[in-house]
């Protein structure tokens, strides 16, 4: 029995312009992930938005509503876009009392979360972190903790900062990292 022979594919092409092509190829994939990274830096996109020069009107009309409006002190108000329960960031927009963006900070930042203090109420928390993930109470240490999803840290398993809260009180804050089940699905 004469043995199968299998096709051959033909060789590929060696010339300095395929070679060129591909360091092309390979130059425009690196470029665009790192445009895509970058976003990241800017707030999921709030890029757009400049202190002193776009007002709430500008804002929501890029972004839509925002998930709250807090007020301020001075007339002014901050808008809060929540990403909760999927996203990790929280971006909190000030407005003056004349509707100016004055600032723009993430509420899920680490600086933001070193804020959390023992003894702050529940509103005291969202107004600085946003709107929570989840709550969940726990008879045996009479605790409910609230948790927000944050930036991965250098392992990139997600990640969870917990706020325990105790006779309606902060009691302490922790981390945890969401770690995929053998099934491979997240625990959201």
């Amino acid at each position: 029995m004469p043995a199968e022979t299998l096709p051959t594919l033909p060789p590929r092409p060696s010339s300095p312009a395929s070679k060129r092509g591909l360091a092309t190829a390979q130059l425009l994939l690196l470029l665009s992930l790192g445009l895509g990274l970058g976003g990241c830096a800017q707030l999921d996109g709030f890029a757009q938005v400049k202190p002193g020069l776009s007002t709430g009107a500008d804002v929501q009309g890029r972004y839509g509503p925002p998930s709250r409006i807090w007020p301020e002190p001075d007339g002014g108000q901050t808008l809060e876009y929540a990403s909760q329960p999927f996203g990790s960031r929280c971006p909190m927009i000030t407005l003056d009392k004349d509707g100016r963006v004055t600032r723009i900070v993430d509420g899920l930042d680490p600086a933001q979360r070193a804020r959390i203090l023992p003894g702050m109420k529940p509103e005291q928390v969202s107004r600085i972190l946003g709107r929570e993930r989840s709550r969940v109470y726990f008879d045996l240490s009479e605790e409910e903790v609230w948790d927000w999803n944050i930036q991965p840290d250098q392992t990139g398993y997600p990640m969870r900062f917990n706020v325990h809260f105790k006779q309606g009180l902060v009691f302490r804050t922790s981390q945890s990292m969401v770690f995929p089940s053998r099934f491979g699905f997240r625990d959201d």
